[in-house]
Order: structure tokens, then C-alpha cells, then sequence
């Protein structure tokens, strides 16, 4: 068994909205509609929004890998890049997924510890992510971490408004 943490690059966009829809919809087809969950699967995952996002310099993707398999990703963003407005001393983790066959392996700690080892070389003070009011695994997860809730916003799967807590980890 190994396990390998890669940069993504505009190469890999094909791959990315593959690993990204299902993820996402592994996570939640349950809690939401087919119309919301696919509309927002359309609107967030579609190539054109994908490559944008991989060619920015203030967001970064990274796959991880399970004995060769792709398992997961973790997106990261910084400055304006950031879904909120933050200060620059803040990294925000924007996405991070595991397919479910793999989780409860330690995946999900590789991948915020990878995104707190390049907040810390980039000298931020905090990192903070939004997780839905709902999920309750990964709020547990978070806070295991050391995130604690500093805030919410809203969150919209299609038209239907949900609620992100935000949490905050200082560094």
C-alpha cells in the first residue's frame, strides 16, 4: 500500500471533473434532490469552470492516491482566489473529497495536513473551510483537527439555499 499526494495541473482537468462529480455526488445524492445536486454538479464541475480554476495562481489541486487509484483531491485557495472575503494571512480549503471506499483509511488527514503544511510555507496565520450544517462526519473530523466554527454562510445545491458553518483553525 502506498499513498502519493500530486499536484494538479491544466493536464489533468479531465480527470479532476471526474474525481470531483463523483465525490460530490457519492457525499450527498442522498440529503438532495437529482435536479439541485445536478445542477450544481453542472454549474461548479463543467470544464470551462474547472481549467479557470486550475490556471489560477491563487488555487491549487491536489490528487491523492491509493495504491495507484485515485482515492481523492483537496482544492485550496488563497488571496482572491478565497470563496469569502479573509484576510491574506488566511488559506481556505475549498474542497476536500474522498471516495467512499476509501475513506477511514487516514486519507482525509493527509489531505489537511498537505493543506496546512502549504499554509504554513506560505506563512498564513489561519486556515478555514465551509462544510454543510448537515454533514456531520466531517464537522467531527474537522474539530478533531482543531477547527472551530467562526461563522456560516449560505450555500446553494441548484436553487435550494443550505447552510456552510465556516470553521477556522489559527496556525
Amino acid at each position: 500500500m502506498t499513498i502519493t499526494i500530486t499536484k494538479c495541473t491544466l493536464n489533468d482537468v479531465q480527470t479532476l471533473q471526474a474525481i470531483s462529480t463523483d465525490t460530490f455526488r457519492e457525499t450527498f445524492q442522498e440529503q438532495n434532490s437529482p435536479e439541485h445536486l445536478n445542477a450544481y454538479l453542472k454549474k461548479a464541475y463543467n470544464l470551462n469552470q474547472l481549467t479557470q480554476e486550475i490556471a489560477d495562481p491563487c488555487s491549487q489541486f491536489y490528487f491523492i492516491y491509493f495504491s495507484q487509484e485515485l482515492a481523492g483531491y483537496l482544492k485550496i485557495n488563497t488571496d482572491e482566489a478565497q470563496s469569502e472575503k479573509m484576510d491574506n494571512d488566511s488559506l481556505e480549503v475549498e474542497r476536500i473529497y474522498v471516495k467512499k471506499k476509501f475513506q477511514k483509511l487516514g486519507l482525509g488527514k493527509l489531505l489537511i495536513n498537505k493543506a496546512i503544511e502549504i499554509a504554513l510555507e506560505q506563512q498564513k496565520k489561519k486556515i478555514w473551510l465551509g462544510v454543510w450544517e448537515d454533514n456531520k462526519n466531517a464537522i467531527s473530523f474537522y474539530r478533531k483537527k482543531g477547527f472551530i466554527q467562526t461563522g456560516s454562510h449560505s450555500f446553494f445545491m441548484g436553487d435550494d439555499e443550505q447552510v456552510d458553518l465556516i470553521l477556522t483553525k489559527t496556525l
